[in-house]
């Protein structure tokens, strides 16, 4: 199942319904502490992000793929290859301090942005485990979409 949503994830049809699904994902995961997920079913790594608004300072959550290093959790703001950065990877840059819920555990973490040769590393290792990221760089190529690494405190 995995490898057909890994193809079918390249397509922008998928990114309009990948958008779609958010909300939902979200109160799944909210729900089940990050146990279960939309992403979970079709067997991929979700977390559960819950960053500080940047303007609002309300708590602000997103469903996202991570690969884990070094203790941490790489996460990517790729937005679907859309034109802007997503709102949660402005909030982290304004408040580095977010939480990650995941598998029934919640983790306070830091977010750091990771750039040069660490970054490119990060990103290799994700686009790894989920290909459509290259596509949606392909998308998104007038900006250089974030990659993060979210550090357990």
């Amino acid at each position: 199942m995995r490898g057909l949503i890994t193809g079918f994830g390249k397509s922008t049809a998928f990114a309009a319904i990948g958008r779609a699904l958010v909300p939902a994902d979200r109160v799944l995961l909210r729900v089940t502490g990050g146990r279960v997920g939309i992403g979970a079913a079709v067997g991929l790594r979700t977390l559960l992000l819950t960053t500080v608004g940047r303007t609002s300072g309300e708590p602000r959550q997103v469903p996202l793929l991570y690969v884990e290093r070094g203790g941490g959790f790489v996460v990517i703001g790729s937005n679907w290859g859309g034109e802007k950065h997503p709102a949660w990877s402005a909030n982290l840059l304004a408040h580095p301090d977010a939480t990650v819920e995941r598998g029934g555990r919640t983790t306070a973490v830091r977010g750091r942005l990771l750039e040069g040769t660490e970054r490119q590393e990060m990103w290799d290792a994700v686009a790894a485990y989920w290909p459509a990221y290259d596509r949606y760089a392909v998308r998104a190529a007038h900006r250089e979409i974030r990659v993060f690494l979210l550090e357990p405190q």
